[in-house]
């Protein structure tokens, strides 16, 4: 007979085996992504912002379709909800060409400094779309984490920031926020196969239809970069999908941050651009916020937890 505590034990060394590998597919998708977008940034100069979002769509969801048919996953693909779907959708074509925009205009460093804002964002958002309560503590950090996005912007010196490049990383960043919530309702009806296909349906489809009017056809040189950026954007997705299954949002949520980090060195390799003492501090603020942010929400749950069921 198999001793209680030793099923204990092997539960508890089975969940954070099961975390361990959420957090390296965390670190895995961050990375795929940051390659990624350092794609989007080098064609974003030849072609329009619609035309690249719809191309960053088509191309993921090309490598999705072959994944699917291989492994014959037809059945994850049913959808509820469809009107939230394309309201995701929406905000996914707003918030790709604002992206595009001002990875274009910005260095990669600068435009993840901003982006990173999102969890800040989204625990404020939280409050007038989910009536949420957010303590003080977490305000106090939301209000240093803007600050950081202020000495990083230095609307006060020769080094400021483009203001309508860094405009379109906020509209960016708040269309992230925004439907990084709506994934919370569509997640308990939807699998995550069905929300990352259908997101992408809708993304691509209305991309292209705006980028038609404008479209510019793709120099021979550029398929290979098309490629990069399909395999590349899949492969995030799927490690970023695969993180979230494994561990809980709080333990895998803090290493999306890693992502500052391949964009110094992506800036520095292939662009030479070395990142500014204010866009250090002021990055290193906005990620020390965003963190605090996070945990402080992981502990409040622990301790909502242990008061809902406690020890006996």
């Amino acid at each position: 007979m198999t001793s209680p505590s030793l099923t204990v034990s092997a539960a508890v060394q089975a969940s954070a085996h099961e975390r361990l590998r959420g957090i390296a597919s965390m670190l895995a998708a961050v990375f795929s992504f940051a390659i990624m977008d350092a794609l989007m940034k080098r064609i974003s100069s030849h072609y329009a912002p619609l035309e690249v979002t719809f191309l960053r769509c088509a191309a993921s969801l090309a490598c999705l379709g072959v994944t699917i048919v291989v492994q014959r996953s037809w059945s994850g693909l049913r959808a509820s909800n469809p009107v939230l779907h394309g309201i995701r959708g929406a905000l996914g074509v707003l918030m790709l060409v604002s992206f595009v925009f001002a990875v274009r205009r910005l260095t990669l460093a600068q435009t993840y400094s901003l982006f990173l804002a999102a969890p800040l964002l989204m625990t404020a958002l939280s409050v007038p779309v989910l009536g949420e309560h957010v303590p003080l503590r977490r305000w106090l950090a939301i209000t240093l984490g803007l600050g950081g996005v202020v000495l990083i912007l230095q609307p006060w010196g020769r080094g400021t920031v483009s203001l309508v490049a860094a405009g379109a990383a906020a509209v960016a960043t708040l269309c992230y926020s925004v439907n990084a919530l709506t994934v919370r309702w569509l997640g308990r009806s939807n699998s995550n196969l069905s929300m990352v296909v259908w997101y992408l349906v809708a993304v691509s489809t209305g991309s292209g239809a705006l980028a038609a009017g404008d479209w510019q056809a793709i120099a021979s040189g550029d398929w290979v970069w098309l490629a990069a950026i399909g395999v590349t954007g899949a492969l995030g997705q799927m490690w970023l999908t695969d993180a979230f299954r494994r561990a809980p949002p709080a333990v895998v949520a803090p290493f999306e941050y890693t992502a500052i980090l391949w964009a110094f060195a992506i800036d520095w390799l292939f662009w030479s651009a070395a990142p500014t003492l204010p866009l250090i501090l002021g990055a290193s603020v906005v990620v020390a916020s965003g963190v605090f942010v996070i945990w402080d929400e992981r502990r409040s749950l622990d301790l909502a937890l242990s008061a809902a069921c406690p020890p006996p």
